[in-house]
């Protein structure tokens, strides 16, 4: 809910439902002029570049820009539940995958952005394969579109390809390591796209991709970060029509004075596979 405006704003006003994403553009460069605010040099983070998002006032800059209105029917836990990990899930397929009817999708990790791509590459009639190491996750997979499932213990890229009749036509690593980044560019066939979702960092950042694969077969590697404002109404009316129901992959809400201990629980082994939404 919007408390309060500059006076530079137009668009938004006072009292106005809203939500953001969580990379936030300047509003005056070339990408941002361009719609792509995701790649702006002067990009903000709530939590990394300034003040984190877990109070009861935030400030978002370049409001014009960056704000997006929310539907009435809209309801805020599931507004606040699209957050980084369905609009990235979103335009990672979407914008990056080209995702169409009848393709085999590979979605290489089932936490939050996984699940997320699950749902939405099955709404959009793809063929799902979701991996993992976690049982439970990949019941929960299934649960939520998938087509078929792989323990990530095995030989991923081998079983996809036995799968798929011959590989996916679209490969998501929603975890980011030097492994499943690999699995999901062998696991492609001809003309595939990979795109990487999840973070690689540190010593990770450089994982000995199969780039002779990448020549002979032709195919595509994306990296995907985030998603812009421009694209929210898409995904909005997507969630609106009831092809994807983001609220299935809430499995609590908790109030603000819980936030700290929810995230120091992130460290410990997970409970669950859905998500916690925070609220005041």
């Amino acid at each position: 809910m919007v408390d309060a405006v500059g006076p530079l704003v137009t668009r938004v006003r006072v009292g106005d439902r809203v939500t953001v994403p969580f990379v936030c553009g300047c509003g005056r460069c070339s990408y941002c002029l361009a719609g792509d605010a995701q790649v702006c040099p002067q990009q903000t983070q709530p939590g990394f570049t300034g003040p984190g998002s877990f109070a009861e006032l935030v400030a978002v800059r370049a409001a014009d820009l960056n704000v997006v209105p929310l539907p009435d029917a809209l309801d805020l836990v599931t507004a606040a539940s699209l957050g980084c990990r369905f609009a990235t899930a979103y335009r990672a397929l979407v914008t990056h995958g080209r995702v169409a009817p009848g393709d085999w999708v590979a979605v290489h990790g089932c936490g939050g952005v996984g699940l997320s791509a699950v749902m939405l590459a099955a709404a959009l009639g793809a063929r799902v394969v979701a991996v993992d190491v976690s049982p439970a996750a990949l019941a929960l997979a299934t649960d939520l579109g998938a087509s078929a499932t792989v323990d990530g213990t095995g030989d991923v890229a081998a079983e996809i390809a036995a799968l798929t009749d011959g590989g996916a036509h679209v490969s998501l690593d929603a975890v980011g390591s030097p492994g499943t980044a690999v699995a999901s560019v062998r696991c492609l066939r001809p003309r595939g796209r990979h795109v990487q979702v999840g973070l690689l960092l540190g010593p990770d950042a450089t994982p000995p991709l199969p780039m002779d694969r990448v020549v002979s077969r032709e195919l595509e590697i994306h990296g995907s970060h985030g998603m812009p404002a421009r694209d929210y109404p898409a995904l909005l009316a997507l969630v609106a029509s009831g092809a994807v129901r983001p609220e299935r992959l809430v499995s609590r809400v908790i109030g603000l004075d819980e936030a700290g201990a929810a995230l120091a629980a992130l460290s410990d082994p997970p409970t669950s596979a859905g998500m916690t939404v925070v609220r005041l």
